[in-house]
């Protein structure tokens, strides 16, 4: 499984138009556009989902720096998600001692 982040993306981009782009490299088994929280609207980027890593291994290859719908795509393999640390108390930084 190859996860891959698509930036740059058109904010009129969808994810049949984005999964249709990235099958013909390959077998494409998840399309996310990441939206706003609070507007729902979209935010320029996304992560499609490979089920071979060959596949995405050539996909992102073949795709970054593409144009699509006017825009440059920036794509590469996907980092795996950090851990937020959830922790508030409003100190900001600061130490009390």
């Amino acid at each position: 499984m190859k996860n891959i982040y698509v930036g740059n993306l058109s904010f009129g981009s969808t994810e049949d138009s984005v999964r249709s782009l990235f099958e013909t490299h390959g077998a494409v088994s998840r399309v996310n556009i990441a939206t706003d929280r609070d507007s729902g609207q979209p935010r320029g980027f996304g992560f499609v989902e490979m089920t071979n890593d060959g596949e995405g291994e050539k996909a992102i290859a073949a795709l970054n720096g593409t144009d699509f719908d006017g825009r440059a795509l920036n794509v590469n393999e996907a980092r795996p998600k950090t851990e937020r640390s959830g922790g508030g108390g409003g100190g900001f930084g600061r130490k009390r001692y």
